[in-house]
C-alpha cells in the first residue's frame, strides 16, 4: 500500500464548516486516479477479503465506482452500483444512508435473492452508507458476506452486521493526513 500511503500523505485537507475533509484520487477524483494506485487497492481488496463463493460485488455511487471495477477487472466477479435515482424496477430496493455531511436515498438493482455479496466503498466514517447497503442486500434475500474499503477514517468502533476491512487507516490531525496501514 505503498503508493496509497504516500498519495494519502500528501492529500489537501479544506474544511467544511468544522469537518476537515482530506481531497483525494480514492474519494474524490482529484487528482486523476492513476492505473498503479487503483490497482494496488484492487490487489489489497482481493488480499484482505475472502473472495470465494462471492456472486457480486456492490458498491455506492458514486466513488466506490471505480475501486469495483477495477476489483471486477482483478476477479472476474460482477458489481452492481448503489444509484442515488430510482429506476422503479419491481426488485429495486431504496435505502436510506447518512454520512457526516449528506444524505440520500440510494436504490439497489442488480442483486438476486441467495446472492452471497461483497460490500465494498471508498470510505467508512460513519458506516451509515455501509450499513444501510448491508441492510438492503438482507432485504433483498442477499447475504452480505463482508465489508472492504479503501480507507477507514477516525477511531469510532465499526458497527457492521458482517466482517469488515480497510486498507488503511487515516484521521486529520493538524491539517494533514495521518495514515496507519492496517495490512
Amino acid at each position: 500500500m505503498d503508493r496509497l500511503v504516500r498519495s494519502l500523505e500528501d492529500a489537501p485537507v479544506v474544511s467544511r464548516g468544522e469537518y476537515e475533509y482530506f481531497v483525494h484520487p480514492v474519494t474524490d477524483g482529484i487528482p486523476a486516479v492513476d492505473a498503479p494506485l487503483l490497482r494496488e487497492i484492487a490487489d489489497g481488496i482481493s488480499r484482505v477479503a475472502d473472495l470465494e463463493g462471492i456472486d457480486s460485488v456492490l458498491t455506492a455511487e458514486a466513488m466506490g465506482i471505480h475501486h469495483a471495477t477495477a476489483l471486477t477487472l482483478e476477479t472476474d466477479i460482477p458489481f452492481s452500483v448503489a444509484r442515488k435515482r430510482s429506476y422503479g424496477f419491481d426488485t429495486e430496493v431504496a435505502v436510506h444512508q447518512e454520512t457526516e455531511y449528506s444524505e440520500g436515498e440510494l436504490y439497489v438493482n442488480g442483486i438476486e435473492p441467495g446472492d452471497h455479496v461483497l460490500v465494498v466503498d471508498d470510505v467508512y466514517s460513519t458506516g451509515g452508507t455501509l450499513r444501510a447497503l448491508c441492510e438492503a442486500l438482507i432485504e433483498l434475500g442477499a447475504e452480505p458476506m463482508e465489508v472492504v474499503v479503501v480507507i477507514r477514517r477516525g477511531d469510532e468502533p465499526v458497527d457492521l452486521p458482517v466482517p469488515f476491512s480497510a486498507l488503511v487507516d487515516v484521521d486529520v490531525r493538524d491539517g494533514r493526513v495521518v495514515v496507519e496501514e492496517t495490512r
